[in-house]
């Protein structure tokens, strides 16, 4: 099938799914596309079990052309990040910088040994060998929040734009923190290279240090560029070459790709550069960027739905994935508490916002990705299989299931 081809099946699923949501469950869109694909993916299973009939190998053969990792990873992801980024209050942002930058660097990678630490005696406890440098591995896959998830959330929700500035500039840069972990996690546990602490801090340095540079240049020189153009449509472009180049040059260059997308993304929504832009050109991007935003986030829990279909489960894998879902939970909760207790202003209400960042921590598309991008090893299956099982534990049960904890703890 050619690449059109594919597109177009992903959408029409989408649009399928979204429509029966819309018209029956009326949940929001991503969780019910989510819902329903998991639903429709079961149901072949257990058909093609009862009366086989191949669709469940021609659907898995389907999703290996499909290569979610590559799509979301080096395309739909950088158009995600940037859209994500265009919806932040940098005021609120800016104000609690300190807090953000402690959820998104010492948060991830707290979260990380916390949740390696813990898989790595679930993994013992249930006979499976699991080296400790794998679960680290399975711990960089899920410590970060998804932007996908928890932006759109946010507007729906009311939270107040302290919180919503935390939230939002967590799940927008964290991502790539834990991109850059798992990166070099996979490296020493795949290939046996020994540890070096040096190594480590200069290879972690490089790749988030340099992301942010591309992305501060590249947004300079997109002001520049709207300041020459009076066009809304050379506008919207100049936006698409902000949002494709900072992303391809960092990972031409070895560099965060979604740390430079969010930062260019972030400079142009900064007040200093709308003002070069057009009143027309500004409706129109933010039209655009909404748009995008709406219309990949369906196509990619879509997606994630039927990857259950890849997946494959022993008894000791079920047991693992149930005692890995209040893991994730109770090592976010540890990350959250540890990393912005000691730079969390006073007189806040310490408690409401640390149940509604621990609750609203959601795992998404990009978990699944580097999950899903592991190299073929025995260690595969079941970090594949704990991760989907956390992912959409926490997209349904806990997406489902904020707005509550939100109104308890942050009445409107």
């Amino acid at each position: 099938m050619t690449s059109l081809g594919l597109f177009a099946l992903v959408l029409a699923l989408a649009t399928l799914t979204g429509l029966f949501n819309a018209r029956i469950l009326r949940l929001p869109l991503t969780i019910g596309v989510l819902l329903l694909s998991l639903v429709v993916s079961v149901g072949l299973s257990v058909a093609d079990w009862v009366l086989p009939l191949h669709t469940v190998h021609a659907l898995q053969t389907l999703l290996t052309q499909i290569d979610l990792p590559t799509t979301l990873m080096e395309g739909a992801l950088a158009f995600l990040l940037f859209a994500g980024a265009q919806g932040v209050d940098l005021g609120a942002l800016f104000a609690r910088k300190f807090s953000v930058l402690a959820l998104a660097l010492l948060g991830t990678l707290l979260a990380v040994v916390v949740f390696a630490a813990g898989a790595w005696g679930i993994f013992t406890l249930v006979g499976l060998n699991v080296p400790l440098a794998w679960c680290v591995v399975l711990g960089a896959i899920l410590a970060p929040t998804d932007p996908v998830s928890v932006v759109g959330m946010l507007r729906r929700l009311g939270l107040p734009a302290q919180v919503q500035a935390l939230f939002a500039g967590e799940s927008l840069f964290n991502d790539g923190v834990g991109v850059v972990i798992f990166t070099v996690a996979l490296e020493v546990a795949h290939h046996a290279h020994p540890v070096c602490a040096l190594r480590l801090a200069e290879a972690f340095t490089t790749e988030v240090g340099g992301g942010l540079l591309v992305g501060l240049v590249g947004g300079w020189l997109a002001r520049k560029a709207f300041a020459l153009s009076q066009d809304p449509q050379l506008d919207l472009l100049i936006s698409l070459t902000l949002c494709t180049g900072t992303y391809s040059l960092c990972t031409a260059w070895g560099l965060s790709g979604p740390i430079a997308t969010v930062t260019a993304g972030l400079c142009m929504a900064a007040p200093a550069t709308q003002r070069r832009i057009t009143e027309q050109g500004r409706k129109n991007l933010h039209v655009f960027w909404e748009l995008v935003d709406e219309v990949l986030n369906a196509m990619l829990f879509a997606l994630i739905g039927f990857q259950v279909l890849a997946l494959s489960f022993s008894r000791a894998l079920v047991v693992a994935a149930a005692l890995a879902i209040p893991l994730a939970i109770i090592a976010r909760l540890l990350s959250v508490l540890l990393a912005t207790l000691p730079v969390y202003l006073r007189g806040q209400d310490r408690m409401g916002v640390l149940a509604v960042l621990t609750w609203g921590g959601l795992r998404g598309g990009i978990s699944i990705s580097l999950a899903l991008g592991l190299p073929e090893s025995p260690m595969r299956a079941p970090l594949l299989a704990v991760c989907y099982c956390v992912v959409v534990f926490t997209i349904l049960v806990q997406g489902l299931t904020i707005a509550p904890v939100v109104r308890k703890f942050h009445p409107s």
